[in-house]
């Protein structure tokens, strides 16, 4: 919203020595965002005088009009200026930068020979001026005293500040709300515009035929104006207002409008009388039907949206945009304005659902004062008679179904305690008056009636924040809350932090993604038909389209973060995610949806049900690796990424989770089939490991052997908590086993074996060799263990590290027929 300085002093009596840091402070004080202050003031540098046109002389022999002009600017002769715009002619005031000036843009004037003659000065458009877009031709102005500085002759004597205007406070996107806002910021006397007319009286005749048959109108106005020159250019002061406020003149009919939308904030539209077939009808749209509206695109309305219609269908998006077949035209001379209040909700959504976003939807969907209607179209009417002629039509139609604003309780100490500032009796009644309430009570409670421009004001709370805001956030001292001793972290938030830094620790990079993806990423995967991962939870409101799915796994998304950094030229990765994945429960479609009340607390039962409604939501963690483990140097050539690290990946975040890792053979999507890994925990699977299958690779854009785990955190179970390791002093006894096993048989496995048959005096154990050959037998392989033995009393004898290697060896032979190496 950009508001000129000089529109918001005709409503909030500006001292005369304010200067532009007190309005900014004034508009910050009040909780108004100021993006940007525009002092035209300053918009051209140098001398810029009203010139007079003295003589023109065409000059003929140039392919396009170019006139040789004198101009008198207040000097002993009139300055020679050459020229190319036609719309003037001799007399004409018009505005001259002279030699040294420099136009926005950093244009510098200066004098110089152009067209065979000397040009020694600029006569200036609108456009080069930056007063406005308009650059058809020359700016001619209507008065002016020759010589004079141009700046307050074409509007270059204002300052504009621009304010981001937050939803809680859609009355200021008005000159009306913001100049309340200032005068009392300020202490100075407020105007309010709608004042400048009276409301007229319904009559028992209409205007026009209206019928309403929506409760989304709760009032709808009419009045009309005959015989108007709907298309007269608008007086000087109200383009130059309309823009300064960033909107460009377009002819009188559609100028008074957004000049009022923009004073008052209520929206107007005006009608073509001539072009309406039959009554004017409110309603919701049926499904499908279509209109099109002033913008050229035809729109297919949804049962939702409201519309205005006649008898050849609709032609108003009620509240958002008018349509092409009634909008004031060339020919227009009897306009019909119309002004109404509509449900703030329908409009917000009408105004998402057809992405268009127009001036009047900005100011509906924050609430505009249903109390203007009237007021708003009596304005417009009059001021179309009064610059564009015709006839006030003696009618008024005013179909009002407002309901009485409810009143607020107020106990009268709530903002003291709230807020922790002193607020005695007459402050708080003083600063809602301000707020435009109504207030009634005695000293201990108070009964407060919100004015029918704050459709915000609904709570309690609500008056409190106003007393605040209005009494000033600097009274607010600033002070520290006292934090309350904690209970720490949970158990489940340690092992997060520790599976998190241990996977840092070797190397990878932690990245957080949004958990949402697209359908056609299962595909990209190489989920099967029946993959229970595809069944996902759809948002109703994705934040992208293509992406209105949550995420089934933490590698669905993680793919996003490695092609971006891919696509930007990095090709070593190690990245990791944690974070939830989402899957409906059993059973879960058929269960009804919770409708939750907002203005309550919900009964226990609706809760609990709300909650049954709620997705499975486990703790995965995920890893993606691809490119070289270790690069290419000087000692010599590294390796690229293969399976076996991303296995590593999985026990790293096992050790660091408490829990001992099994790994055996398995196949799942979107791992490679002969290279994937199961692993679990406590005999349940809880992820995957391995490479990915190359068709995953090639459908995702990943570099070909590109490794990933993903493991379900929440599937291991939390450590209990660890007793103090025993250290020993005593030496260990080092014993090699190489047993010899089927090719089928897993190496963790036998590994398992050995550990239980060893007993509590291994201390650590580790695969160190795989043999194959031809005396071994087909299809056998030879495994070698380094056992590492150690006891905490005493130096183990050879005797007992025998026994201990024969213990173990016996639980392998019995369980895979492993034999001793000869």
């Amino acid at each position: 919203m950009r508001i000129p300085v000089s529109w918001l002093g005709e409503y909030a009596a500006l001292p005369e020595d304010v200067t532009v840091e007190r309005l900014d402070q004034a508009l910050v004080d009040a909780g108004l965002e100021v993006e940007e202050v525009h002092d035209l003031r300053e918009q051209v540098e140098g001398p810029l005088v009203v010139g007079k046109v003295a003589s023109v002389e065409e000059l003929t022999e140039f392919k396009k009009p170019i006139r040789h002009c004198h101009v008198e600017v207040g000097e002993d002769e009139p300055r020679s200026i050459i020229c190319g715009a036609t719309n003037f002619a001799e007399g004409d005031l018009v505005a001259v930068a002279l030699p040294g000036a420099v136009l926005p843009g950093g244009f510098a004037i200066g004098s110089r020979k152009t067209y065979g003659r000397l040009s020694d000065g600029m006569i200036c458009s609108a456009r080069e001026l930056g007063v406005s877009d308009d650059h058809e031709g020359i700016m001619v102005l209507t008065e002016g005293t020759v010589g004079a500085d141009a700046r307050p002759a074409v509007g270059l004597d204002d300052v504009v500040f621009e304010l981001a205007i937050t939803p809680d406070m859609g009355y200021c996107f008005s000159i009306r709300g913001v100049a309340r806002e200032v005068a009392h910021r300020l202490g100075t006397a407020f105007t309010d515009p709608a004042g400048k007319a009276a409301e007229p009286a319904a009559t028992a005749k209409e205007p026009h035929p209206i019928r309403v048959d929506t409760d989304g109108c709760t009032r709808f106005t009419l009045r009309a104006v005959r015989g108007v020159d709907a298309n007269a250019p608008a007086p000087e002061w109200m383009a130059r207002r309309l823009t300064h406020a960033g909107m460009r003149p377009l002819g009188l009919a559609v100028d008074v409008t957004n000049y009022l939308m923009l004073e008052l904030g209520h929206p107007l539209h005006a009608f073509d009388l001539d072009r309406l077939e039959g009554g004017l009808v409110v309603r919701r749209a049926a499904a499908a039907e279509k209109l099109t509206t002033l913008d050229g695109v035809e729109r297919t309305l949804d049962a939702e949206d409201m519309v205005i219609c006649d008898d050849t269908g609709p032609i108003s998006l009620a509240g958002v945009m008018g349509g092409q077949t009634s909008e004031v035209g060339p020919g227009t001379g009897n306009v019909l304005v119309e002004a109404a209040h509509w449900d703030p909700v329908s409009i917000a959504r009408t105004s998402r659902r057809h992405k268009l976003t127009s001036e009047a939807a900005k100011r509906y969907e924050r609430g505009a004062d249903p109390a203007l209607s009237l007021i708003a179209a009596q304005r417009a009417a009059d001021l179309l008679v009064e610059y564009g002629g015709g006839t006030l039509a003696d009618e008024v139609a005013d179909i009002d179904r407002r309901r009485p604003v409810e009143p607020i309780e107020l106990p009268v100490g709530l903002p003291s305690a709230t807020v922790g500032v002193e607020y005695d009796r007459g402050t708080v009644v003083a600063m809602l008056e301000a707020a435009g309430c109504a207030v009634e009570g005695g000293a201990e409670r108070l009964t407060v009636t919100p004015a029918t421009w704050r459709p915000d004001l609904t709570d309690p709370a609500d008056l409190v924040e106003e007393v605040a805001r209005l009494d000033g956030y600097a009274r607010i001292p600033s002070s520290i809350p006292r934090a309350l001793a904690g209970t720490g972290l949970t158990a489940s938030q340690r092992r997060r932090r520790r599976v998190a830094r241990a996977l840092a620790d070797h190397g990878y990079v932690e990245t957080y993604t949004f958990p949402f993806v697209g359908r056609e990423r299962f595909d990209e995967l190489g989920y099967a038909e029946k993959d229970e991962r595809r069944d996902a939870v759809a948002v109703l409101n994705p934040l992208d389209e293509a992406a209105p799915l949550l995420r089934t796994s933490v590698l669905a998304s993680l793919v996003g973060a490695v092609r971006t950094n891919l696509a930007r030229g990095v090709r070593d990765l190690a990245v990791f995610e944690e974070g939830l994945v989402f899957r409906p429960p059993e059973g879960w479609a058929e269960r009804p949806v919770v409708d939750l009340p907002v203005a309550r607390r919900p009964d226990d039962a609706s809760i609990a049900e709300a909650v049954r409604r709620l997705p499975e939501q486990p703790r995965h963690v995920a890893a993606m690796l691809c490119g070289r483990a270790e690069p290419d140097g000087v000692d010599g050539s590294g390796r690229a990424v293969d399976w076996a690290d991303a296995i590593e990946a999985a026990e790293t975040v096992a050790e660091a989770a408490g829990a001992s890792l099994a790994v055996v053979q398995g196949e799942s999507a979107p791992w490679h089939p002969g290279r994937c890994a199961e692993l679990t925990v406590d005999e349940r699977v809880v992820g995957h490991a391995g490479e990915l299958h190359p068709e995953v690779c090639e459908a995702l854009g990943l570099p070909k052997r590109t490794a990933a785990m993903e493991l379900d955190l929440s599937a291991i179970p939390l450590p209990e908590t660890a007793a103090a390791p025993v250290i020993s002093h005593y030496p260990a006894t080092l014993i090699d086993v190489a047993l010899v096993v089927s090719e089928s048989v897993p190496a963790g496995e036998v590994e398992g074996a050995l550990r239980e048959g060893a007993g509590a005096l291994l201390e650590s154990l580790r695969l160190f060799d795989v043999y194959r050959d031809a005396k071994l037998g087909a299809d056998r392989k030879s495994l070698a263990f380094k056992l590492e033995l150690r006891a905490a009393d005493r130096t183990l004898t050879n005797e007992e590290g025998v026994a201990v290697r024969d213990g173990a060896v016996a639980v392998a032979a019995e369980r895979f027929g492993a034999t001793l190496r000869e």
